[in-house]
């Protein structure tokens, strides 16, 4: 009996000790192999927990295996399968949220775990590592190495951005068909909140490009969800803090010609809420004369779980942004390397100040897993002085408004689901725009031009309003169907304060005030997928997209009256292509083709006098097509997975962009002499260039490491070819290659985590540009530094 009992006794311990079984591991970055904090991991039996500080966890396992799901924001979902008698510790790598087809919704997005993970057509995101893998400062060197079809330049070291997608160009120059001062046709975003005003112009001197953890591109027209974006969407996110977690962090970096940046940064995360606190400084002296840059930024974010079906999330930021500016190159200067700059633009110490304060808070109510609903209100209010080689010119913009989307989901059978969003968005502006004349100090010959006359006031109130449904069914056979459609408004409204200093006396016809609207603006989208698992995501989509005159566009300047034939520019896009994943999860590749037609085009049209003896004038008129054909490429390859080894991840990547884009019947009239020097009117046609601002080949490919000690780094090459930069196609930028590097290690000791870091930039120190001025001759070239330039820094994290 003795014996019996021993026996049920051993058996049922043993039975415990089989099911009290405890697996370990560790949850890291795909890319960056860093460790995520605060991971949710759950199996099918109901178990859970969260990774600690350092990705580990520990998990109870019964009979043979597990299967666990393990979740994180801004990551992919990952399943894994473990066998319960493993005593050597798991490495869960999970790819951060790049490579969806889904569009993502630029607000706090509702239904979060199942929010359209599917819609149309693919998005670019950049994640961490490419956004560090230089300064991280200045996100053109990460879009141009790592997104096909999209390239971003800029005017001073760090001010004056402008992104181009897929050719569209921003708006009509007054010296040609196109041009880059104002970026236009884009909708831009940081953490919800428009950074595009009501007029529909994007400025970034004032964004803090090195705090961001994640950037989002649409490409190509996107009117169904986001209104006015005939060229595509840019989301960009801030750092947030991480669950469960409580880190102060210091980063200092320095670099050549006075680079400076300090970022100190407070992260507290509970279970429910998370705040982040973040403060920068930056400063460059600068390699050329005027040319140097202050900026001071703040940032918080904050989220908070207010219960099972609310959330609320909160975003403040401040910046404090002056970049000097000496001026554009002419083409002798730039092949020359005389970098002198242009002694007009140093005269009048032209320069870009910004200071701008955003606010913005979103709500999302979970009613059931069917419906939800996020709403946000934003706001910003700016003060801008400016100075060029034509004035001074002081505005003041506040901008105000919400978004509103509702995320649907519906279970129509075992076999038919049927998703959407559902919502408007709402956006005015107010401002005040004065333009003053410059001229010598009398006080100070030896000195900057100061402001000696009033030229303009002039108040403007822009609004643009958008709704809009986005529905995908989902049917058998990993098939979707995707279709929406947008519709989008906008009112211009301009006040001329000095009007009555000329214009009061009877008879006069110049406007005091003008004001006019476009609406109906219809812009659907179609979009078919088909999965082949991740081996395979088919698409074919068309999409549409307009962009509306801005208030310079609407008001012939000659006359003083209303512009009221001018009809927003169209866009047009066909797109098929293929995004997955191969060998074993280890090739990463996109691919796409695609046709975008740019209909309406703005551009000039010239008045004769009534003998049609002379040219009294130009203004704007919709007419030709930018006819815009393209291939893009992107592969990205593991060489080595996470593991025990000495070498963590070891990846080459490539990208190629190639663009076939060109004028179709395109005019462009501008006033010119004749021979006894009388104005006249002289026609462009462009038809059949390439469209200017445009390099047809872009080629990018790198390698990115990291060891198990904790040593990384990469290389990486861009390729831009021979780029036309006048409509006419007579003048061209010379091709170029730029060759970057950078090494660092990494390391978490108890509580620190320490980062230490050097790179260097031209390495063969080869000459190219930051901006190439498109129609401007003769300005021309924002030139780059043609030396070798290094930069360096550490950072320390302590958790606490």
């Amino acid at each position: 009996m003795k014996k019996y009992i021993l026996f049920v006794v051993s058996f049922l311990c043993s039975l415990m000790t089989f099911a009290q079984t405890m697996i370990k591991g560790k949850v890291v970055d795909q890319n960056t192999q860093i460790a995520l904090e605060g991971a949710d991991i759950s199996s099918g039996s109901g178990m859970g927990t969260t990774s600690g500080r350092n990705g580990d966890f520990m998990l109870e396992c019964t009979g043979t295996s597990i299967t666990l799901e393990i979740t994180y924001v801004g990551y992919e979902p990952a399943k894994r399968t473990l066998n319960c008698n493993s005593e050597e510790p798991v490495i869960i790598a999970l790819f951060p949220s790049m490579h969806n087809l889904g569009e993502v919704e630029v607000t706090a997005s509702a239904l979060p775990k199942n929010a359209l993970a599917e819609q149309y057509r693919p998005i670019a995101t950049l994640d961490k590592i490419d956004l560090n893998r230089g300064t991280g400062l200045f996100l053109d060197d990460a879009i141009n190495s790592n997104i096909p079809g999209v390239s971003m330049e800029r005017r001073t070291h760090s001010a004056g951005q402008q992104i181009n997608i897929r050719g569209y160009g921003n708006g009509i120059g007054f010296r040609g068909a196109n041009n880059n001062f104002d970026m236009q046709g884009l909708k831009a975003y940081i953490n919800g909140i428009p950074v595009t005003d009501a007029e529909g112009v994007t400025a970034m001197d004032d964004i803090d490009f090195g705090s961001l953890s994640n950037v989002q591109v649409l490409k190509g027209p996107a009117g169904t969800l986001y209104g006015l974006a005939i060229a595509g969407v840019v989301n960009l996110q801030t750092q947030k803090a991480p669950k469960n977690s409580f880190t102060l962090g210091q980063d200092v970096m320095a670099g050549s010609y006075g680079l400076l940046r300090t970022t100190t940064r407070l992260a507290i995360g509970g279970n429910r809420s998370s705040l982040l606190v973040n403060y920068g400084h930056q400063n460059f002296d600068g390699f050329m004369v005027h040319t140097a840059s202050h900026k001071d930024f703040v940032n918080v974010m904050g989220d908070f779980d207010l219960n099972s079906r609310q959330s609320l999330t909160t975003y403040l930021g401040y910046s404090d942004s002056y970049d000097e500016r000496n001026g554009e190159l002419t083409i002798d200067q730039y092949e020359s390397f005389d970098y002198s700059g242009n002694g007009r633009y140093i005269a009048n110490n032209a320069h870009s100040a910004v200071r701008t304060y955003r606010a913005g808070v979103g709500h999302t109510y979970t009613f059931n897993n069917r419906i939800a609903n996020t709403t946000s209100f934003f706001g910003s209010g700016q003060s801008l002085d400016n100075s060029s080689a034509g004035g001074w010119t002081d505005k003041y913009p506040l901008n105000y408004g919400l978004r509103s989307v509702f995320n649907t989901n519906f279970e129509l059978n075992n076999n038919l689901r049927l998703t959407g969003i559902t919502g408007l968005e709402l956006q005015k502006m107010n401002a005040q725009t004065i333009g003053y004349g410059m001229g010598a100090d009398s006080t100070n010959p030896g000195g900057y031009n100061i402001i000696t006359s009033l030229r303009s006031d002039q108040a403007t109130t822009n609004s643009t309003a958008s709704y809009f449904t986005q529905w995908t069914l989902h049917l058998p056979s990993d098939f979707r169907i995707n279709a929406g459609m947008g519709i989008s408004s906008m009112s211009i409204r301009l006040d001329d304060r000095l009007w009555a200093l000329s214009n009061n006396h009877p008879g006069n016809k110049t406007l005091q005030s003008y004001q006019t609207s476009y609406s109906g603006l219809v812009s659907p989208n179609l979009t078919l997928q088909k999965s082949f698992g991740e081996a395979a995501e088919l698409y074919a989509s068309y999409s549409v997209g307009y962009k509306a005159p801005v208030s310079s566009n609407v008001l012939i300047a000659t006359t003083g009256q209303l512009n009221t034939g001018l009809k927003p520019e169209r866009g047009a896009q066909i797109e098929i292509g293929s995004t997955g994943r191969l060998m074993d999860n280890r090739m990463y590749y996109s691919i796409a083709l695609f046709q975008a037609n740019f209909m309406d085009k703005f551009t000039t049209q010239t008045v004769q006098n009534p003998d049609n003896t002379a040219t009294l004038y130009s203004y704007i008129v919709n007419g030709g097509k930018l006819d815009n054909k393209g291939l893009e490429v992107l592969i990205r390859y593991d060489l080595v997975t996470p593991g025990n080894g000495f070498m963590q991840m070891l990846r080459p990547f490539a990208n190629l962009t190639y663009s076939d884009f060109n004028y179709k019947d395109f005019t462009f009239e501008r006033i010119g002499k004749d021979a006894n020097g009388k104005d006249m009117t002289i026609v462009d046609d462009y038809s059949g260039n390439a469209v200017a601002g445009i390099a047809p080949v872009v080629f990018n490919a790198g390698l990115d490491a990291v060891t198990e000690a904790g040593f990384y780094g990469n290389l990486n090459f861009h390729y831009q070819s021979e780029m036309p930069y006048t409509s006419d196609g007579e003048n061209k930028a010379n091709a170029y290659g730029l060759l970057n590097g950078k090494i660092g290690f990494r390391k978490s000791m108890q509580k620190w985590d320490l980062d230490l870091y050097a790179g260097v930039q031209n390495i063969t120190g080869t000459q190219y540009f930051y901006m190439v001025f498109v129609n401007q001759l003769p300005d021309a070239y924002i030139p780059a530094s043609q030396d070798i330039t290094f930069f360096g820094g550490i950072g320390l994290n302590y958790h606490f």
